[in-house]
């Protein structure tokens, strides 16, 4: 038997999960607990609670996937004051080996782990086994990567596909990159800015200064409280969860507006990187948003879009097409990467 330690460190929150690798791949959770990260100077501190707790000796391997990137297994998080180093870590907490992985790496070894009812599958298309993997994830930002089968296993590698250039298609998407451009004073507009939560932001600010459709009280105060806090670390409100809900709420029709345009972003996106990777393998929706609008992407937007390229559209139509439901698999991606170690 032996013990493993997987970790989500974010900004706000971390998640730690006790492993215990039975006959692999079996992977049995023992204990498991979240934090506030801000409330810590370090990693170091919230483990050793986190062990005290779980009473079980110490694990003799851990991943740690990280909200920012990697550079010879050390990381300084994005949005939080840490710098983690690997070989202190294993020093201080006495863990024989710790590695630290990317979240959307964690995330892309994390689908090797889902189960049926952790996805929801849009698209059936004609797998094959050996074909890559592709995953993309809306949340915060915009995160692409992809699998690759190397014998018996499969080894990820993540990409910064989200910083690439955002492509208008229609009228309406050539105004709003004009309008991005104008509004930020900038030269260029990546797919980030408007396939993420702050690019469902940005969109209704486009349709509603466009004067699309009418404004809502409601959501008018929240967007004008998010913009007057701009700047600011902590924000008191979450416009673009406020304009999602509204959305499946069908309570308001300029955040209705604002979903289809994201939806339709989205789903160009997705089908731009399977026409790279020609993932017969699956290309796996993930991030934090799409699971909360799922009933909206089921409505067909996104497939269309995401099929929608011309004479490859037979290419894309044979690819499966799934929506991970199960928000931890970041955590499960650094189980699965901790029990290779």
């Amino acid at each position: 038997m032996t013990l493993l330690l997987a970790g989500d460190i974010g900004g706000t929150k971390t998640i730690l999960r006790l492993i215990e690798e039975t006959e692999a791949p079996l992977l049995r959770t023992v204990y498991e607990q979240r934090y506030r990260s801000g409330d810590f100077p370090d990693l170091v501190p919230i483990v050793q609670q986190f062990l005290a707790a779980a009473n079980t000796p110490i694990p003799q391997k851990a991943c740690f996937a990280i909200a920012g990137p990697i550079v010879h297994n050390t990381a300084k998080l994005t949005n939080l004051a840490w710098f983690l180093d690997a070989e202190r870590l294993q020093q201080q907490l006495g863990i024989t080996c710790v590695s630290l992985i990317n979240d959307f790496t964690a995330v892309a070894y994390g689908i090797l782990g889902l189960e049926a009812q952790d996805f929801y599958t849009l698209q059936t298309g004609k797998y094959d086994p050996d074909a890559p993997i592709g995953i993309i994830g809306a949340g915060t930002g915009l995160g692409q990567g992809f699998l690759i089968k190397q014998g018996n296993f499969y080894q990820a590698f993540p990409s910064e596909g989200g910083h690439a250039d955002f492509a208008p298609r229609t009228e309406l998407e050539f105004q709003l990159l004009k309008y991005l451009l104008d509004k930020h004073s900038i030269q260029r507009v990546s797919v980030e800015r408007v396939v993420s939560g702050l690019g469902i932001v940005s969109i209704y600010q486009f349709l509603r200064d466009r004067k699309i459709d009418d404004e809502s009280p409601e959501i008018a105060e929240i967007v004008r409280t998010w913009e007057q806090e701009a700047g600011k670390q902590e924000k008191s409100v979450d416009p673009g969860a406020a304009i999602g809900n509204a959305a499946l709420q069908g309570s308001d029709r300029l955040c209705e507006q604002t979903m289809q345009l994201f939806i339709e972003a989205y789903g160009a996106e997705a089908g731009n990187l399977a026409l790279k990777l020609l993932p017969y393998g699956g290309l796996y929706v993930a991030g934090g948003i799409a699971p909360k609008i799922l009933s909206l992407i089921q409505q067909g937007d996104f497939l269309f879009h995401f099929t929608h390229k011309g004479r490859m559209r037979p290419l894309l139509e044979e690819i499966p097409v799934h929506v991970v439901t199960n928000q931890q698999v970041g955590l499960i991606g650094a189980a699965i990467y901790a029990a290779r170690l």
